[in-house]
């Protein structure tokens, strides 16, 4: 079994998702006893946040890059970063070692396709929703991207900032994300990427016409089967 580098606490809610999900999916595969072999380096996060509202993404990939060359010195064998947005500098980070980067959008695409999903909705932070470094990935394979009109951008980036990442679970906004991803089916989406790892813990269990692909769950999922070999 080969060990897993998690870059984490984007939000710490999350990354506590992906090590539930990546020692579940190693449990079902082997059965017995059998769980993953991660190395988890977590961030503080106001560190990094401060860096996205300043537009200071070249220090982050100094951050996370080097978190990632300590993954690989202490022996990872890829590197998982839990967070969709700071994707947007996978390609500085993956510089800093030698082992793969399991990019996240990526193995949302394939999943996509597998599903024979041809035009998805996308929901995620600001960065994620409107800039290209994620929906090129989805657009490459061939799938089409819908997103939120602005003031939708702006709830759904609230809502994940203040409170998602926070640890905090409304009700209300819950009804609010159904809401906009009902717009977006009615616009024609087949399905939506939970484009951020918080989104899940809102409305990952919520009943829809469409069907939720978690980034969360299909990343971590992607992670475990890597280190089996898969």
């Amino acid at each position: 079994m080969k060990t897993i580098g998690l870059i984490g606490g984007m939000s710490w809610e999350s990354t506590v998702t992906y090590y539930q999900i990546i020692n579940r999916t190693i449990e079902d595969e082997l059965g017995g006893l059998h769980s993953a072999k991660i190395l988890l380096y977590s961030v503080d996060f106001d560190e990094i946040e401060r860096c996205q509202a300043n537009n200071e993404w070249n220090k982050s990939a100094e951050i996370l890059g080097l978190a990632a060359y300590r993954l690989q010195r202490a022996g990872a064998d890829c590197i998982v970063i839990c967070t969709n947005t700071m994707h947007k500098i996978a390609p500085q980070i993956a510089r800093y070692v030698t082992v793969p980067l399991l990019h996240i959008a990526e193995a949302t695409a394939d999943e996509l396709k597998k599903a024979k999903i041809s035009k998805v909705a996308l929901l995620g932070t600001k960065y994620t929703m409107t800039e290209d470094f994620y929906r090129g990935k989805i657009e490459e394979a061939g799938i089409e991207v819908l997103v939120p009109d602005e003031p939708d951008v702006a709830y759904i980036n609230h809502v994940i900032y203040d409170e998602l990442c926070r640890g905090r679970i409304y009700p209300e906004s819950r009804d609010g994300f159904l809401d906009v991803i009902a717009k977006l089916s009615a616009a024609g989406a087949e399905g939506v990427i939970l484009g951020c790892t918080e989104i899940g813990l809102l409305v990952g269990e919520a009943k829809t016409l469409i069907p939720l692909f978690d980034t969360t769950l299909i990343h971590a999922r992607k992670a475990a089967l890597f280190a089996l070999g898969k």
